[in-house]
C-alpha cells in the first residue's frame, strides 16, 4: 500500500494530529516494533500482556516509521506523524477494507476445517499462470493477519487470495466483511474446534459466515460431500448476498465436479474430472483428499478463465506451505511422509489413506500424536483413528502423547499388540523408532502442531537405521 498520511487517516477513520504531515507518502504497514519500516505506518496494537504504544516513541525517534496510529485513550501522542483513532485494531481493519475497495482487486476467500492452506497454495499456482496474484503467507489468516496481508498487496495485483481461519463464531464474518470476496471456498467441515463450538453443525455455521461478505452475484464453491453445508445454507439465519451462485465439488458423482479417475505414481496423483472430460491433470501431491482440494482450486481457475494448459503449468510449479504431506527422501534410504503441521480426525484419516495407497517394498509405519481441541469426545476420536489405521494396513504404529495412547488403544482392537507402541516421552520414541526402522520403510508423521512432531522428522533424516 502506498498512500499519503492524509489518505490513511481518511481510510482508517482517524484524524491527523495537529503536527502531522498530511502529504508525506507512506509505503507499507507493520505492527511488530522489532521489524520497523522507515517509510511504513506503525500500528501499535494492545493485548493482555503487551501494548505497542510503549514502543512508538522509540520507533519514531529512530526514524523507524513514516507515521503511526495512536489510540486516543492513551493520552497525547508523541511528536511525529500521528493519526489518532478510537481503536488501532479496528482502524487497521478499516484501512485494509478501504484499500481493497480502492484497488478493485478480485478477492478469493478460502476457509474450511482442513485443507484450506493447501487449497490456497494450489489456487495461487493456477491463477499465477495468468494473473498477478497475492496470497496469504504463513498463518496470517486471522483478524490481524488478514488485514496485514491485504495491506502488503501490490497496488497492481489482479487477484488476492485470502485464507480465513477461526476458532469461534463471528470471526470469519469479520474477515469476510473486510475482504468482500468475489469467490468463497469452503474445503470441508471437520472436528477441529469442537471444544469451542460444541458440534459440527456449529462449525458449519461458523465457516458459512464467509458467504455473508460475498459481493452480490458472488460464487460459493463448497464441498458437496458434506450434508451440513446445504442444510445450514438453507437456514433463514444464514446471511447470503443477492444472486449467490453455488458450485459443489467432492468425491460423490452428485457434485458439480468430481474425480472420474485417480492414479498415483508414488510422488503425485494423476486425475481426470467430470468437468475436465478427457483432460488429465497431475497434482504433485499424494492422497485422495488433495485431489479433492485440487477440484476446489480448479473451480476457482475456471471461474477466472484459466485454460487447461495453464492449469497443468501451474500444477507442475506448485509449492506448498511446509509440513503438509511433504515427501522426504532421506539420505539413509528412508521415506518420510511429513504431515506434522496440524491434525484433526478427518485429516488424520486422509493421511493414513495416503500411506495405505503408497507403493513400497518396505513396511508402512505411522507415527501419530495428539489431536487437540476436540472437546469432550476427544478420546473416542483418537480411538477411531487408531482403528482406522489398523484397518488400512498400517504395519506398525507408534503414538505420542497422552491422547496418543487412545490411538494405540483403538488400534489394538485389530492389530497385534507387538505392532503398537505408545509413548509419552518423545526422545524415547525417537530412540526406539530409529533403532527399529529399515531403509526401505515409509513413515507417516502426523499430529496437531502443538505436539511438534517435526522434531521426529528431523531426527529420522539423520538417525541410524537397522542393517
Amino acid at each position: 500500500m502506498k498512500r499519503t498520511i492524509g489518505q490513511i487517516a481518511s481510510m482508517s477513520g482517524g484524524t491527523l494530529h495537529i503536527e502531522a504531515d498530511a502529504e508525506r507518502m507512506v509505503e507499507g504497514v507493520f505492527t511488530d516494533s522489532r521489524k520497523p519500516q522507515s517509510q511504513g505506518l506503525f500500528v501499535p496494537l494492545t493485548g493482555e500482556r503487551f501494548d505497542g504504544h510503549d514502543y512508538v516513541q522509540q520507533i519514531v525517534s529512530g526514524e523507524g516509521a513514516a507515521a503511526f496510529l495512536w489510540q486516543k485513550d492513551h493520552g497525547a501522542p508523541p511528536e511525529g506523524n500521528a493519526i489518532e483513532v478510537e481503536d488501532t485494531l479496528v482502524a487497521l481493519q478499516c484501512l485494509a477494507a478501504a484499500y481493497l475497495q480502492e484497488t478493485g482487486v478480485s478477492v478469493v476467500g478460502i476457509t474450511g476445517s482442513n485443507g484450506k492452506t493447501t487449497t490456497k497454495d494450489i489456487v495461487n499456482a493456477l491463477l499465477g499462470t495468468t494473473f498477478k496474484v497475492h496470497k496469504t503467507e504463513g498463518n496470517y489468516n486471522n483478524h490481524i493477519g488478514l488485514p496485514l496481508t491485504v495491506l502488503s498487496m501490490p497496488q497492481d495485483a489482479d487477484i488476492l487470495i485470502l485464507e480465513m481461519g477461526m476458532s469461534g463464531r463471528g470471526e470469519i464474518r469479520l474477515l469476510t466483511d473486510i475482504a468482500q470476496p468475489d469467490v468463497a471456498v469452503i474445503t470441508n467441515i471437520g472436528e477441529s474446534h469442537l471444544l469451542q463450538l460444541g458440534s459440527r453443525a456449529e462449525i458449519a455455521r461458523a465457516k458459512l459466515e464467509i458467504v455473508s461478505g460475498l459481493k452480490p452475484g458472488g460464487l460459493l464453491i463448497y464441498n458437496g460431500d458434506e450434508p451440513l453445508l446445504p442444510q445450514v445454507l438453507a437456514e433463514p439465519e444464514t446471511v447470503k448476498p443477492d444472486g449467490l451462485k453455488l458450485f459443489t465439488f467432492g468425491m460423490s458423482a452428485d457434485n458439480d465436479d468430481y474425480p472420474t479417475g485417480i492414479t498415483t505414481d508414488g510422488e503425485g496423483s494423476l486425475f481426470t474430472t467430470a468437468q475436465s472430460g478427457k483432460d488429465a491433470f497431475r497434482l504433485p501431491l499424494l492422497g485422495q483428499h488433495n485431489v479433492v482440494n485440487g477440484l476446489a482450486a480448479l473451480a476457482v481457475a475456471r471461474h477466472f478463465g484459466v485454460d487447461a494448459d495453464h492449469v497443468r503449468q501451474g500444477l507442475s510449479a506448485l509449492k506448498l506451505t511446509g509440513m503438509r504431506i511433504e515427501v522426504v527422501s532421506c539420505t539413509n534410504g528412508l521415506t518420510v511422509l511429513n504431515d506434522a503441521y496440524n491434525a484433526s480426525p478427518a485429516s488424520m484419516k486422509a493421511a493414513i489413506q495416503t500411506l495405505y495407497g503408497y507403493e513400497t517394498k518396505g513396511r508402512k509405519i505411522a507415527v501419530l500424536g495428539d489431536m487437540l481441541e476436540l472437546g469432550p469426545e476427544e478420546k473416542q476420536f483418537h480411538e477411531e483413528v487408531g482403528l482406522f489405521a489398523a484397518k488400512h494396513d498400517v504395519d506398525v504404529l507408534f503414538t505420542y502423547g497422552v491422547l496418543g495412547t487412545s490411538i494405540a488403544h483403538g488400534a489394538q482392537a485389530s492389530m497385534p499388540s507387538d505392532d503398537v507402541h505408545a509413548y509419552e516421552d518423545k526422545q524415547k520414541l525417537i530412540q526406539d523408532l530409529q533403532a527399529y526402522l529399515r531403509a526401505d520403510d515409509i513413515v507417516l508423521v502426523k499430529a496437531s502442531r502443538g505436539m511438534r512432531l517435526e522434531e521426529i522428522v528431523d531426527a529420522l533424516k539423520k538417525g541410524p537405521l537397522q542393517k
